[in-house]
C-alpha cells in the first residue's frame, strides 16, 4: 500500500516537471507558402513568447520586422482559426497580442501548427509546425536557425482569395441592385434566413 502511494506520488510529481520544466527546446519548422521549397528549421525556448518567434522569423527569412504580422491558431488540416496579432488591435482590456502567448501555451504535440502571416500588404504566409520538444543541453545559443533550404523570392506570392459556393442566396444578389433605395431593410432578416 505504500509502495503503491509512492509511486503515484512519484508519477504525478515527474508530470509536474515534464509540464513546468524551463529548460526545454521547441524545435519548428518555417515553411513559406510558395511554389519553390523554402524551408527553415529553428529552436527556441519554451519561454520564447510569439511575438520573439515573430521575431525569429523575420531573421530567418531576411525580413527587416517591421510590417505587422499575425499569427493564427490551426488544425491539423491547417484550417484558419483564431488570429493573435503582432498589437493589440482592440479594447485596452483585452490581451491578444504576441507578447502575451508564450510558445509552450500555443504549440504541444496536440496543437502542432500555427499560420504566420507576415506584412499583410505582401501577404508573406507561413506554415509553422512543431517538430520536436527536446530538454535543452546548451549545445547553442538559442533563437538558433538549425537549417536553411531555398531561397526567399523578392515578391510574395500572389494570392488568390477564394470562398466556398452556399448556394442561391438573395442576400448575394445586392449587386443587381441599381439604388441602394431600392433594397428592402424590412425584410433583410427574412431574405437572410
Amino acid at each position: 500500500m505504500f509502495e503503491v502511494k509512492v509511486m503515484k506520488s512519484l508519477s504525478i510529481i515527474n508530470n509536474f516537471a515534464q509540464d513546468f520544466r524551463l529548460d526545454m527546446i521547441y524545435k519548428i519548422r518555417l515553411i513559406l507558402d510558395t511554389k519553390e521549397d523554402v524551408i527553415r528549421d529553428i529552436a527556441v525556448s519554451n519561454e520564447t513568447t510569439l511575438e520573439d518567434l515573430h521575431n525569429s522569423i523575420t531573421n530567418a527569412f531576411g525580413f527587416d520586422g517591421n510590417e505587422m504580422a499575425s499569427f493564427y491558431l490551426t488544425d491539423d488540416n491547417w484550417n484558419q482559426g483564431e488570429e493573435i496579432p503582432l498589437f493589440n488591435m482592440g479594447d485596452a482590456n483585452e490581451a491578444i497580442a504576441m507578447q502575451n502567448f508564450f510558445i509552450k501555451d500555443v504549440l504541444s504535440e496536440d496543437k502542432s501548427k500555427l499560420i504566420y502571416v507576415y506584412d499583410f500588404f505582401s501577404m508573406w504566409t507561413f506554415f509553422v509546425e512543431l517538430i520536436t520538444v527536446a530538454e535543452d543541453t546548451n549545445q547553442f545559443d538559442l533563437p538558433s536557425l538549425l537549417l536553411s533550404v531555398g531561397a526567399v523570392p523578392s515578391e510574395a506570392p500572389e494570392k488568390k482569395f477564394t470562398s466556398e459556393n452556399i448556394g442561391d442566396d438573395p442576400a448575394e444578389n445586392y449587386d443587381n441592385l441599381e439604388n441602394f433605395d431600392d433594397f428592402d431593410f424590412d425584410n433583410f432578416d427574412e431574405m437572410i434566413n
